[in-house]
């Protein structure tokens, strides 16, 4: 599913509705789901499908409360919801993993599109593995400077042939973003291998002092 919005911050509060309305749906639909059961197929799957669409658009309401956010300009806020997604996702897939990044006191400051643009090629990267890679270990390694931006995603899983697979993965995406970021992004996956996926973002970026 893909959702295309121009949007500011004096938005938000809209924003927020949206995503309130968004999330009684869901309830709604998965407890119709339940009482319904195994008695009526041709009701239960549409009333999945609702369940499922409508918390991918409360994921990407909340990305896009996060984006806007000036007081989120900082690698740590970045950092932090990396982290938590990592946690999130590959915890309920029992996935082992590990998250290195930057010490807090090398905080500095990033831009909104910035922000956005590598925690979508990131959170892309993750959504893959689990998927489909069928790993049991995954690792992140994130580092910045005022220079330079660094991701590193890897995991021990089934690996891919890029060739083969062409744009599918949300490789097409991923690589469009990192085209309007100016940074280069190398996707090395062999079958039975697992996936190798680095990021690298230049330019000059403040110091938080």
């Amino acid at each position: 599913m893909s959702l295309i919005v121009s949007i500011n911050a004096d938005e938000t509060p809209v924003i927020c509705d949206i995503g309130s309305s968004l999330s009684q749906i869901a309830i709604l639909s998965e407890v119709v789901r339940q009482r319904v059961g195994g008695r009526e197929e041709s009701v239960r799957e549409p009333l999945s499908q609702i369940t499922g669409a409508s918390s991918e658009l409360m994921d990407t309401m909340s990305d896009i409360v996060w984006a806007i956010d000036p007081r989120k300009d900082h690698l740590s806020d970045l950092t932090q919801r990396m982290r938590r997604f990592c946690s999130d996702v590959f915890t309920a897939r029992q996935i082992a993993f590990e998250f290195h990044a930057p010490e807090a006191a090398r905080d500095i400051e990033l831009g909104a599109d910035v922000r956005r643009q590598v925690f979508l090629i990131f959170k892309e990267s993750v959504h893959n593995i689990v998927r489909h890679s069928g790993c049991t270990r995954a690792a992140v390694t994130f580092s910045a400077s005022r220079d330079q931006i660094s991701l590193r995603i890897t995991d021990n899983g089934t690996g891919f042939d890029t060739a083969r697979q062409g744009e599918g993965h949300g490789l097409s995406s991923m690589r469009k973003r990192t085209q309007e970021l100016g940074g280069t992004l190398q996707i090395v996956s062999k079958d039975a291998e697992g996936t190798i996926v680095t990021l690298q973002v230049a330019g000059s970026r403040r110091s938080v002092t």
